[in-house]
C-alpha cells in the first residue's frame, strides 16, 4: 500500500512538471560524505541503545525540471551509506538463555547500503544579478531500497550478565572470547523504507550551461529498519556533504504559468 502511494506521488510530480515546464532540463552528478547514525533506540531492548555516528560514502545522479526560473523539481537516484557504530561494553543475544542478553567489551559496526529515489522541490536565489554564485534549498520525500547490510565486530572480551538491579554486572567467564566476525544481516532488516531528504547549497556558474556546487543536508527514514523487535528498534538517517556538477541541456527556455 505504501509503495503504491509513493509511486502515485512520483507519477503525479512527473505529470505536474511536464505541464508547467517548457523544455529546460538540468542533469547532474554528485558525491561526498555520509555520516549516518541509528536513532530511536528503546530502553526495553539493549540492542537498540548506544549507537553513534560512523562515516561512509554518498553519491548519485539526478534530473532537474525547471518550472520557473527559481523553482524546479528534481528526481534522483542516490547511493547512501547508513548504519552506526558502538564501542565498549554492550549487549548481544545469548544463544542459551537465560539471561536473554550477555555483555562484552568489543567494537560493533553496522554497515547498511541503500539506494534512494528522492523527489525534491528546489528553490534558488541569486546573490546578485551579475554574480555567478547562487544559493538554493531543496526538500522532499524519498523511497529507499536496502542493497546490503553487514555487522562487523572486532576485539575480545570476557562475558558478563546484567544483574536485576540494572546497575551492576557479574562476570560469567574468566577467559577472553573473540568477537572478530563479519555477519550478513540483510534478512533481518526491512528491504524498503520511506523518508524525507533536504539540502542547502551554493552553486557557481562556470558558463551558460555548466555549474559546480557544494551542498549539505541529510535524510531520515520513517520506518524501523528491523523486521521485528527481537533485534531492537531503530531508525536510520544521515548527515550528508557532497560536491557536484550540473549541466543544463540546450533548448528554448520559455516558462509558462499553470492554470
Amino acid at each position: 500500500m505504501k509503495k503504491n502511494a509513493l509511486l502515485f506521488t512520483f507519477s503525479a510530480l512527473f505529470i505536474l512538471s511536464s505541464n508547467l515546464y517548457s523544455q529546460q532540463i538540468t542533469i547532474g552528478a554528485k558525491g561526498g560524505l555520509s555520516i549516518p547514525n541509528l536513532t530511536g533506540g528503546s530502553s526495553q531492548n539493549p540492542l537498540s541503545e548506544g549507537w553513534s555516528s560512523r562515516m561512509g560514502a554518498d553519491g548519485g545522479i539526478y534530473g532537474e525540471y525547471h518550472v520557473t526560473k527559481p523553482f524546479s523539481i528534481s528526481v534522483g537516484l542516490e547511493y547512501s551509506s547508513q548504519g552506526g557504530q558502538k564501542s565498549g561494553l554492550q549487549a548481544f543475544p545469548n544463544l542459551q538463555p537465560p539471561p536473554t542478553y550477555l555483555y562484552a567489551d568489543f567494537k560493533n559496526n553496522a554497515k547498511y547500503d541503500y539506494l534512494l529515489f528522492p523527489v525534491l522541490a528546489k528553490y534558488t536565489w541569486k546573490i546578485s544579478k551579475k554574480s555567478p554564485f547562487k544559493i538554493y534549498a531543496s526538500f522532499g520525500p524519498f523511497a529507499g531500497i536496502l542493497l546490503d547490510a553487514k555487522q562487523v565486530t572486532s576485539g575480545s572480551s570476557t562475558l558478563s550478565m546484567l544483574n536485576p538491579d540494572n546497575k551492576t554486572y557479574t562476570q560469567m567467564t574468566s577467559t577472553q572470547q573473540p568477537f572478530n566476525a563479519t555477519t550478513n544481516i540483510k534478512n533481518d532488516l526491512n528491504s524498503f523504507n520511506v523518508g524525507i531528504e533536504g539540502f542547502v547549497g551554493i552553486s557557481y556558474r562556470v558558463n551558460k550551461t555548466s555549474a559546480v556546487f557544494i551542498e549539505g543536508g541529510g535524510n531520515y527514514g520513517f520506518m524501523p529498519i528491523q523486521k521485528g523487535s527481537a533485534n531492537g528498534k531503530n531508525y536510520t538517517g544521515a548527515g550528508v556533504v557532497t560536491v557536484g556538477y550540473a549541466y543544463t541541456l540546450p533548448g528554448k527556455h520559455k516558462y509558462t504559468r499553470s492554470r
